[in-house]
């Protein structure tokens, strides 16, 4: 009886390990960002930094001047949206903010808060959008990635 009893609880188990990577391997869809954040091919910054970048901008390997804030597209989730918004200055990122984190439940958003922090670290650190994912808040971390990486080719970086 016993034996039967572990049985079970192993097949069990390995259903919810493979149920649950099933769910998280579904991607990020992203959504455009509203107009009249940035504007032009140089990437002008919103309202709030006042910043623009130069016309050294550049995309690829080239050195970037640009400077200003750049908002990311809106990544929806499965459970709500992410979008982020970084500031630039002479090409460097020097802020990364979290303008939207997922929201659906009250489980979602703590999760989203307590990655929050550490994706924005990993970002600045990296000055990319190549972080690693925070491990249990992979679709938050995936939304961010795709948010982050919109805002920073935005910027020319």
């Amino acid at each position: 009886m016993r034996a039967r009893m572990v049985a079970g609880g192993i097949v069990s188990s390995a259903a919810v390990l493979v149920i649950g990577w099933q769910l998280g391997a579904q991607p990020a869809v992203t959504t455009p960002v509203q107009q009249g954040t940035t504007s032009g091919s140089t990437s002008s910054g919103s309202g709030t930094s006042g910043g623009t970048s130069s016309g050294g901008a550049s995309t690829g390997t080239g050195t970037s001047t640009a400077s200003g804030t750049f908002t990311g597209t809106t990544a929806q989730t499965r459970y709500g949206p992410v979008q982020v918004e970084i500031t630039v200055a002479s090409g460097k990122i020097t802020e990364v903010t979290a303008l939207q984190l997922t929201n659906d439940g009250g489980r979602s958003v703590q999760i989203s808060q307590q990655a929050a922090p550490i994706l924005r670290q990993e970002a600045l650190q990296a000055q990319s959008a190549k972080i690693q994912a925070v491990s249990g808040a992979t679709y938050t971390s995936d939304g961010y990635v795709t948010s982050l990486q919109s805002a920073i080719d935005q910027a020319g970086l």
